[in-house]
């Protein structure tokens, strides 16, 4: 059994307000337009609504049974969704035609080795990634005249609609059909960051929830797992299908409950969680009292009162639950 602790997101959402995370994330907003990794500002519509259509379908875990997804690049260490996103950009600079639909419709194996693999760094499941890029291109191709700002135009600004919103749409392609809708959510961000795509009910927005998420979620105690789940988790056994997108959607509801208690949206939200968990609620310990990087001018856990792990009501090893072979998140 897993459940959300409403006690928990009261006394976690407490926390968020009394450092002030809303008015940080707010002042430091990410628009998503850092050249090192996106589009710049003077590219038109079409062109970035295509990239990161693009990039976020191929965006979900690059490291594979312990080895890291990672390269140097002019000097500069990059890993995991840092690198996948800087070859990103460079393959854009250098060819944005690349990311035309009816390229991708006809994109070889080779074609996303010959992108994605660079020194040391392997994608661990080409085929797979190969695939999802066809079928987007297709389907771009076939039902929207390969236009990506026609899809983004057709969903009217909506999320959700009986006419189909964008979220609604994006289930046609394989890279967007998970239930949970992580990827779904993740290009919404970008698009809404960027000014392409503006939603009108924005009550329907949830948080993009990875592993980062999930593993926060447990580790807070916003989410209580009972004790068959939990010893699934600390035993690194498998999940099935059901039980991932189960998790996922409670700790999703979890976090809009928090977001809407803070006055933020989940999108933004999103921003520190998921750099929180790259930098300071990491795997396998989380470093609480010394995080990698500063988050918003935090270079410790700014939840230690109310962090169910760092008080010792479970065990500070715990992790996400364990679901590899997906291209969900």
């Amino acid at each position: 059994m897993i459940k959300i602790d409403y006690e928990k997101i009261i006394e976690v959402s407490k926390t968020f307000v009394k450092n002030n995370v809303k008015d940080r994330l707010l002042h430091s907003l990410d628009r998503f337009d850092n050249s090192e990794y996106y589009p710049g500002t003077d590219k038109e519509p079409e062109e970035v609504s295509r990239y990161f259509i693009v990039m976020v379908a191929l965006d979900h875990r690059t490291s594979y049974r312990g080895k890291p997804y990672e390269a140097i690049i002019n000097g500069r260490k990059y890993h995991g969704a840092d690198l996948l996103y800087r070859l990103g950009i460079l393959k854009f600079n250098e060819d944005p035609e690349f990311f035309d639909p009816k390229n991708l419709a006809k994109i070889r194996i080779k074609d996303v080795r010959d992108w994605l693999c660079i020194d040391n760094a392997r994608i661990w499941d080409l085929k797979v990634r190969t695939i999802l890029l066809r079928d987007l291109g297709l389907k771009l191709t076939k039902l929207y005249h390969g236009r990506v700002m026609k899809l983004i135009s057709e969903s009217r600004m909506k999320l959700r609609s009986l006419r189909g919103g964008l979220i609604d749409r994006l289930k046609t392609f394989r890279a967007y059909e998970d239930p949970v809708e992580k990827k779904s959510f993740l290009l919404v961000k970008f698009l809404e960051r960027r000014e392409i795509f503006k939603p009108i009910d924005k009550e329907n927005l949830h948080v993009p929830v990875d592993n980062h998420l999930v593993r926060i979620a447990f580790r807070l105690g916003i989410v209580k797992l009972d004790g068959e789940i939990l010893k699934k988790v600390f035993n690194g056994e498998e999940f099935s299908f059901e039980e991932d997108i189960m998790i996922r959607l409670i700790v999703r509801k979890a976090y809009k409950l928090i977001s809407m208690r803070i006055g933020i949206s989940p999108l933004i939200l999103d921003d520190f969680l998921w750099s929180f968990g790259r930098t300071c609620c990491t795997k396998p310990l989380p470093r609480c009292l010394n995080c990698d990087k500063t988050v918003l001018g935090f270079n410790r856990c700014p939840f230690l009162e109310v962090c169910d792990a760092y008080l010792n009501k479970i065990d500070k090893s715990i992790t996400e639950h364990r679901f590899i072979r997906t291209w969900y998140y």
